[in-house]
């Protein structure tokens, strides 16, 4: 599995300075570039809200792709492994990086939490018709001159404009062009092993989320039986195989390497109740956390 790329990493690319400091940027397309230089599929580290005006190519995510042969708007998150192939030499229109830090709950509140911009699956791309263009593309430009100003709150003025972007897309039929790639189980299962790495790793503050597989396969847009038909074809586990042995292999992990309590690492790696969690661990191990992390701190 290919490591997720960083925004440092996105900019060393492209030629680009790298402000370690902005946590969310404006740019054109034409004068960024980014658009002939994308790696192949596999997961940035960041979010991408881009709107395309001019130009053609394909975008290829999960086991979907589609042909973008018009204007469109298109969001990508750190969920999402993805590819753009452009088909066209011209390729003009806007975009915005933002990293996990510019996202509050101002941004991610009740109207937006279930948007495209922060699930995996589900619909990405966009066609405004000519008034949306319209006004996204002033959104963008108030973006673009936001984004260099010396204003103190201008990233709470950037969200905004994103807000008005979500909501835009928001109010468009998503398009029914979307063609299954020919290893589309290969596809999902890369999709779903990127969305569990991300779940890694955890901490008090960041407790892993998604916790079955009807969780990940809603979290993909998906039903639970075509996820696990997916991984049982291409790797040979079912969902909960993956998700139970991630799991014992970052509770070993923690048993070993912290001083966390079982009570800590239990609520970190989603079990409600610890006993549950000492339970599904002897099981697997032969072990209670206790005796696994005394015999292995005896052998250090």
């Amino acid at each position: 599995m290919k490591p997720r790329e960083t925004l440092e990493e996105f900019y060393i690319l492209h030629g680009k300075e790298h402000d370690q400091d902005a946590h969310c940027n404006v740019y054109r397309r034409e004068d960024f570039e980014c658009s002939k230089n994308l790696k192949p599929v596999y997961r940035r580290d960041f979010y991408k809200v881009s709107m395309m005006c001019e130009g053609t190519g394909i975008l290829s995510y999960a086991d979907k792709f589609i042909k973008i042969d018009k204007p469109s708007i298109v969001f990508l998150n750190p969920l999402i492994p993805y590819s753009w192939e452009p088909t066209s030499s011209v390729q003009t229109g806007y975009f915005c990086l933002f990293t996990e830090e510019f996202v509050n709950s101002e941004l991610k509140n009740e109207s937006l939490s279930q948007s495209v911009l922060f699930k995996a699956g589900g619909d990405h791309v966009f066609f405004p018709d000519e008034a949306s263009i319209q006004l996204l593309k002033n959104v963008y430009e108030s973006m673009l001159n936001e984004a260099q100003s010396n204003y103190d709150n201008k990233y709470s003025l950037l969200r905004n404009y994103i807000q008005i972007i979500m909501h835009e897309a928001m109010k468009i039929q998503p398009p029914q062009t979307y063609a299954q790639h020919s290893n589309a189980s290969e596809r999902i299962s890369m999709l779903f092993l990127e969305l569990l790495d991300h779940q890694f790793p955890v901490s008090l503050d960041n407790v892993m989320l998604l916790k079955n597989a009807n969780e990940f396969a809603t979290q993909l847009n998906i039903h639970t039986n075509h996820l696990n038909k997916a991984l049982k074809e291409t790797t040979g586990k079912t969902t909960s195989e993956w998700i139970a042995g991630r799991v014992m292999k970052e509770a070993k992990s923690l048993l070993q390497f912290s001083n966390w309590s079982v009570n800590e690492i239990a609520y970190c790696l989603g079990f409600e109740h610890s006993s549950n969690f000492i339970i599904s661990f002897k099981k697997k191990t032969g072990d209670s956390p206790t005796q696994f992390r005394k015999r292995i701190l005896s052998k250090s």
